[in-house]
């Protein structure tokens, strides 16, 4: 269980703590507590260019750089919805759809494990209720579940990483705490669950990020 700490809020684009999340077990990540990153200095015209995907319905947060968006895309990878597209930000725990996206749907799904993990990052209802109201999320919407994901990462003292170098192999580590789909240090899962290689997900993300610099996305 993390010891909560009252993390004093930053402004855009990041912010403070919630607690892990994982893929199929209903557990909170055991690890060390950071107060969040104040972000980087982001060019003005890549200000502009993300600047319709880095808003929610309640406001600008985090903003949506290419890199940011790869390390959300790879997320999804290694949680098992980036295959769905838009559809995976409805999945629940196990594959299955929920319909409404006017809140977490809070459903306990038994499978190989009991969870009632849903959306695109398999947020757990503890874990999105504590970053929807940090970050005062209204709904359970895609930029909303998008913006709650960096949380968590920023959370863990490592979005000014991947902003700097990318998804290596220690923001991996760290990101084993959050989502067990991720490998630790020695390459498994730190809740004893089917993990991915590092080497798939660093080619994913790498693959990635190409593909989003190149697009009109990161060019409109």
């Amino acid at each position: 269980m993390p010891i909560r700490h009252s993390l004093q809020h930053s402004l855009k684009p990041s912010r403070a703590a919630a607690p892990a999340c994982s893929l199929g077990l209903l557990l909170l990540a055991a690890g060390p507590l950071v107060a969040p990153s104040k972000g980087v200095e982001v060019d003005q015209s890549l200000e502009q260019i993300v600047a319709a995907a880095s808003k929610t319905e309640d406001g600008e947060l985090y903003a949506i750089t290419p890199e940011r968006r790869a390390l959300l895309n790879t997320i999804r990878y290694a949680e098992g919805t980036w295959k769905q597209g838009p559809e995976g930000y409805r999945t629940l725990y196990g594959g299955g759809r929920f319909s409404s996206l006017a809140k977490h749907p809070d459903l306990v799904v038994v499978k190989r494990y009991t969870s009632a993990a849903a959306g695109a990052y398999q947020f757990l209802p503890g874990t999105w209720k504590e970053a929807a109201n940090k970050l005062s999320l209204r709904s359970f919407k895609p930029h909303n579940q998008d913006q709650a994901a960096l949380y968590l990462v920023d959370r863990r003292g490592v979005l000014d990483q991947v902003d700097r170098s990318g998804l290596t192999r220690g923001v991996m580590a760290v990101l084993s705490k959050e989502w067990a789909s991720f490998p630790s240090h020695n390459g498994l899962s730190a809740y004893g669950q089917p993990v991915k290689k590092a080497a798939e997900l660093a080619n994913f993300y790498e693959s990635n990020l190409k593909q989003l610099k190149r697009s009109r996305w990161a060019q409109a």
